[in-house]
């Protein structure tokens, strides 16, 4: 087991960075996730690499240059300002240590940093620059792991057969775009392109997407490739896992449905995928490992290249997941966003483990900064559902006894200015939230993942 529950993950902890002590903050010290900053001074204009801590940035590059990380980083290692590069260069022993010196050096007890002068220099606070993504994507996976998600949907097209034969063996996926992949924050432009037909054997049309959907999901990166032609056991799979972010896949539903048959996802999904700026890394969210969902009586063992007891026994994740809507005519009233769903990540069919050992099975090389994401999250009921599709489905294949209903069969959902949304309009902003609790230890967060949709672009 390479991430374990130390020191650095004492609930009594305290940071003398005071809004790290704050119950309610998603950085506290026992987080730290890792980001890259925008810092314009008065010199130059250039990026940094950095921790949260409470509500504060603390950049890296001064500690370094100041030696406070002697040993553990060095100053090279910076030039990329990419921490998949940095931690691609780190045992896992070596990432103990940086986690450790670390907390050191924000403890509350400790005057090393808090009274060196670059410390003046080196806390920056969050809202005064402007937040990258801690890595950059070198290449973007996205799977399909979440069973309920995959029913519900299934359900929708296929009542009969919702499940394909493949989906309780393998890990599905499709190879994402990664130039769109971009930092929360950014605008979501509405995609143009071919719409399914309107009616079965018509034409198709093109034109604004007009069934815009949202897809609540985490994103794993990796922190450690493999050669190519060399898989990783899943033994080791979490060894080349550098932290999780929350992601956003926005989805053209009437263009999926017309190109995805037979080679599956392509220009409705890779128009725009949103990225959480703050990386939680693997070493702060080991309290928060829990059993692999329990498979129902029936289902398939996994194939042993898919099985692993540690991963069974300790490879999901308890994360709860929120997703929120703010119109553009509520945000102009001073209204606060509404909550759509709440859902837990422990719910996934599929382990993050399973997801990377399945993916290089083949010998295909993942390199530092890969992007794999997890799929649409979804859980057992209809507040619990991962995205508008299924959000406004009536139809409940969970229920005693399952209620099955045609895809076209939607109840929209109501905002309290009166607007009514089965899919989303120009103007919309969805909030994703992420957190982990655990009686005993410390809340951690993700931060947030943003996007407004802006309209569509004439061709």
């Amino acid at each position: 087991m390479p991430y374990k529950i130390d020191e650095t993950h004492d609930p009594k902890l305290r940071s003398w960075v005071e809004s790290a002590n704050d119950p309610a903050t998603d950085f506290p010290i026992q987080n730290l996730p890792m980001v890259r900053i925008i810092i314009d001074d008065e010199a130059e204009t250039y990026v940094a690499t950095g921790v949260a801590i409470g509500d504060q940035i603390l950049v890296l590059d001064f500690l370094v240059q100041a030696g406070l990380l002697e040993g553990l980083i060095q100053e090279e290692h910076l030039e990329s300002l990419l921490v998949d590069e940095i931690y691609a260069t780190l045992s896992l022993e070596d990432r103990g240590r940086f986690r450790s010196r670390l907390v050191s050096l924000l403890s509350e007890p400790n005057s090393e940093l808090r009274g060196h002068d670059v410390a003046e220099h080196a806390l920056i606070s969050a809202s005064e620059v402007v937040l990258l993504p801690a890595f950059d994507c070198h290449d973007y996976t996205d799977f399909y792991a979440s069973v309920y998600h995959a029913t519900n949907v299934g359900t929708m097209f296929r009542p009969d057969n919702p499940l394909l034969p493949n989906y309780k063996w393998i890990p599905v996926g499709y190879h994402g775009r990664a130039s769109s992949v971009i930092p929360s924050g950014m605008p979501v432009r509405r995609p143009v392109g071919q719409l399914s037909p309107t009616e079965e054997g018509g034409s198709p049309g093109f034109g604004p997407c007009k069934l815009l959907d949202y897809e609540l999901e985490m994103g794993l990166v990796i922190g450690r490739g493999n050669e190519l032609g060399h898989p990783i056991p899943i033994g080791e799979a979490e060894e080349h896992m550098l932290g999780m972010c929350l992601l956003n896949d926005w989805s053209a539903r009437d263009m999926q449905k017309w190109e995805y048959v037979p080679l599956g996802p392509f220009l409705a999904k890779n128009f725009a995928t949103t990225v959480s700026p703050f990386l939680v890394t693997m070493e702060a969210l080991a309290p928060f490992r829990c059993p692999a969902m329990e498979r129902p009586a029936g289902d398939p063992k996994p194939l042993p290249h898919l099985f692993d007891a540690h991963d069974q026994e300790r490879g999901g994740l308890d994360i709860t997941l929120e997703v929120f809507l703010s119109s553009k005519q509520m945000r102009d009233k001073g209204m606060e966003a509404v909550r759509l769903s709440r859902g837990s990540f422990k719910d996934m069919y599929w382990t993050v483990s399973q997801m990377l050992a399945h993916h290089s099975s083949n010998g295909c090389n993942l390199q530092p900064g890969d992007l794999l994401g997890s799929g649409t999250i979804s859980g057992p009921k209809r507040e619990s559902r991962g995205c508008l599709l299924e959000m406004t489905w009536d139809g409940d294949p969970f229920a005693n006894p399952p209620i099955i209903k045609p895809g076209t069969e939607r109840t929209p959902i109501k905002l309290p200015t009166g607007e009514e949304r089965k899919f989303l309009s120009d103007g919309d902003e969805v909030i994703i939230r992420g957190y982990c609790e655990r009686e005993g230890y410390r809340r951690i967060g993700f931060g947030e993942c943003r996007g407004v949709i802006e309209p569509a672009v004439s061709i």
